[in-house]
């Protein structure tokens, strides 16, 4: 066992000393395994972040919630029969009243619509602010976090009071680092008071209140009819905690067609929509973008193996002598396939870890810069690693063969 572990190092020693004595050609081998690398853990890198924030984004719509609108989502068998969901009619407020009094699994919902306005306080204005009404159990539906203040009450829903709560982004342009909380600011000409501030959600999916000023339905509606198609009104609803969204997805679907009064035969004019839809969309497109990476860096990381393999037949032609010495004087094929084999894996390791380098500076700087998490997590520097070590030693397995398999007295009569 000793003599093993000392004619391992003693391979590993021959393999890190050439490596150091041939630091150009070393550099150029790199090269290619570096590139591939690098182009791999890239795309992986940005495709978990960005995937990483979508399902947090989607977890924030609620894995328990149902969104009753005019338009679905997805599932579909076929064609997409835009034609037919164009002329359904829109989600109405009164329908909130009715789904909460004859629904039995519905423990919460919410009302929705949303227009863009300027938004001003003192000297200061935001045009194009996503302005959004809400009824009143919209805390209990969507998840979120305060970051100061407080959600508006039951009872400043119901009577239409001129508050609001303000996204973190939104807050921060207009106030400039002041207290937000009971200052008075301007939409639609009228006056409204900051009651609360969101935590900043960062990039969402179509979902962040960052940029977002959230009123009371009953106040919105003296200015806009939430009821019209454009300002896209539509319905949450969450079901009790041990009700699953089948159970209550095929409830409501009975609770609505009622309050639309739709005979047996014709179909629903509505659709009901679970965050799992957009799930298993992302699912499908993060799989084939990461195939992608796959393939754009498995050219490269395919040249770089076989600038391995070039470069140890090399090392192998000017060490046969050497080689011829090391048999002669007991050294068995194993001692050196293995000298070999680890300074090709060695090589591909060194070039990949070069690669990670480089993909975590410029993770680094995208985050920096653009305030975007982007992030070169743990599973991407394991796969990085071992994609290198196997690569090495796929390239490296015939020279090193190759080497192990000379014949003493000729290697040793070899000139190199």
């Amino acid at each position: 066992m000793i003599l093993i572990i000392k004619l391992i190092k003693e391979g590993a020693m021959f393999a890190i000393n050439s490596v150091i004595a041939n630091k150009l050609r070393t550099l150029l081998t790199l090269l290619g395994i570096t590139i591939g690398i690098f182009a791999i853990i890239s795309v992986f890198s940005v495709v978990d972040s960005i995937e990483r924030q979508v399902r947090a984004s989607i977890a924030s719509l609620g894995e328990n919630v149902v969104y009753i609108q005019k338009w679905p989502w997805g599932g579909f068998d076929g064609e997409y029969r835009w034609w037919d969901f164009m002329s359904r009619p829109v989600t109405q407020l009164s329908e909130l009243d009715e789904i909460m009094r004859r629904s039995v699994t519905v423990e919460a919902a919410a009302f929705l619509a949303s227009t863009n306005r300027r938004v001003e306080y003192q000297n200061t204005s935001i045009s194009n602010v996503s302005v959004v009404g809400v009824s009143a159990d919209y805390d209990q539906v969507r998840n979120f976090e305060m970051e100061d203040g407080r959600f508006f009450s039951a009872l400043e829903s119901a009577a239409g009071r001129n508050v609001a709560v303000l996204g973190y982004d939104l807050a921060e342009n207009l106030f400039a680092g002041l207290d937000p909380i009971g200052r008075t600011v301007k939409v639609f000409g009228h006056n409204v008071i900051v009651v609360g501030i969101f935590e900043k959600e960062g990039m969402s999916f179509g979902n962040s209140h960052d940029d977002t000023m959230v009123l009371p339905i009953n106040f919105l509606s003296q200015f806009i009819n939430v009821n019209l198609d454009r300002f896209g009104p539509f319905i949450m609803a969450r079901a009790y905690p041990d009700v699953p969204n089948a159970e209550m997805i095929d409830e409501l679907t009975g609770v609505m067609r009622s309050i639309r009064r739709l005979p047996p035969v014709a179909d629903n004019n509505f659709s009901l929509n679970e965050t799992s839809i957009l799930s298993e969309g992302f699912d499908n497109l993060f799989a084939i973008i990461g195939m992608a990476g796959w393939i754009i860096g498995g050219f490269s990381i395919l040249v770089g193996g076989f600038g391995i393999a070039n470069i140890m037949f090399v090392s192998v032609r000017e060490r046969t002598s050497i080689i011829g010495i090391q048999k002669a004087l007991g050294a068995k094929n194993y001692f050196v396939l293995w000298q070999f084999l680890f300074e090709a894996v060695l090589l591909s390791i060194m070039g990949g870890s070069v690669g990670l380098l480089l993909v975590y500076a410029g993770t680094a700087a995208v985050t920096s810069i653009f305030e975007i998490d982007f992030m070169l997590s743990a599973s991407n520097i394991l796969l990085g690693i071992n994609v290198s070590a196997i690569i090495g030693l796929v390239s490296g397995f015939v020279p090193a063969w190759t080497a192990s398999r000379l014949d003493p007295v000729e290697a040793i009569r070899s000139t190199g």
